[in-house]
């Protein structure tokens, strides 16, 4: 079991990103793992600083933690080719430390650039599968040319490759995107604790890990969290097919006036009750996960690094399936 710390770029600014990387380094996390957005969810959450820039000043100010994208969108907004470049520098930055996560993207953050987001899911797909071509394409070294349905790559070389290629992880919610995880990725990356993901993915080949993102919001009480995880954070409850369409923050403003504390408690690990966290990340280490990123919510970073070293690593590090306990 390995344990991660999200590190929530739409909701921090990049010095304090770095910051927080630095202390979930020190508290005995495994890897950090960093949203790449353009926008936030909430305009209220203020932030969205460049991903890269922030990982790559994280790699220069840590020797030990994982660093990862959770995840990249490489076919819209960028282009495989940058994305290639980019993930092969910071693997050489961070000494073999830096895991790729890619996905489909969402509207939210890929219409920015004015070449429209497409509009189905299967042309999405499409493009994802191209995007991993071209990536691994430029990762084998030497010049490089493609030619696909919706995305080129025209002789094109990434010159700085480390000896090893950075892991894969594909994001995926159904049948078809754990295909292309498992044909094309090396390892699974998804938001949801439900056990056909993973079982999807299996079934289609994959033998990578499993990552996915535990909904948390550490304070003292439960009813702080609960409130604060609602006012920054009630996006997370729409599922994955509303998040991915909204075009601005705006849109998951008011589509997620009807958000209650009682939903947040729901889903979330709410409080400072290590027996809550144990019982939420459960439910995804029962799906299948073994690679769980800790997902605050909350008010206080600080507050939930501190916990997460006194009272959840150990405790959390020993959970195993409910199939494995028979």
């Amino acid at each position: 079991m390995k344990i991660g710390y999200k590190l929530a770029a739409e909701a921090f600014g990049p010095g304090e990103l770095v910051r927080q990387a630095v202390l979930a380094e020190q508290a005995g996390f495994d890897f950090v793992e960093i949203s790449d957005h353009y926008h936030p969810w909430l305009d209220l959450q203020g932030h969205s600083p460049f991903a890269w820039s922030v990982l790559g000043s994280i790699a220069a100010k840590t020797s030990r933690i994982g660093l990862a994208t959770g995840v990249t969108c490489p076919t819209v907004r960028y282009h495989p080719a940058i994305i290639a470049q980019a993930a092969a520098t910071l693997a050489l930055l961070s000494e073999g430390r830096f895991v790729l996560g890619v996905g489909s993207g969402e509207r939210l953050n890929e219409h920015v650039v004015g070449r429209g987001f497409p509009d189905t899911v299967r042309t999405r797909h499409e493009m994802l599968r191209e995007a991993l071509e071209i990536i691994r394409l430029l990762w084998r070294g030497g010049y490089q040319s493609f030619e696909g349905k919706h995305l080129r790559l025209e002789d094109a070389r990434v010159f700085d490759l480390p000896a090893e290629p950075p892991l894969i992880a594909v994001a995926a919610s159904g049948p078809e995107s754990t295909r292309i995880a498992a044909e094309l990725g090396d390892g699974l990356f998804a938001t949801e604790e439900k056990p056909e993901i993973v079982q999807h993915y299996r079934d289609a080949g994959g033998t990578g890990p499993g990552y996915a993102e535990v909904p948390m919001a550490w304070a003292p009480d439960e009813r702080t969290a609960a409130r604060a995880a609602l006012k920054t954070s009630r996006w997370a409850v729409t599922g994955w097919k509303v998040m991915s369409e909204l075009p601005n923050p705006v849109n998951f403003d008011a589509a997620t006036t009807t958000v209650r504390e009682d939903d947040i408690l729901e889903k979330f690990a709410c409080g400072a009750d290590p027996a809550r966290y144990l019982q939420v990340a459960q439910k995804f280490v029962d799906a299948g996960f073994d690679h769980l990123v800790m997902q605050n919510a909350g008010p206080d970073p600080d507050g939930f690094i501190d916990f997460y070293r006194s009272e959840l690593d150990g405790p959390v590090r020993r959970l195993t399936p409910k199939s494995a306990r028979g």
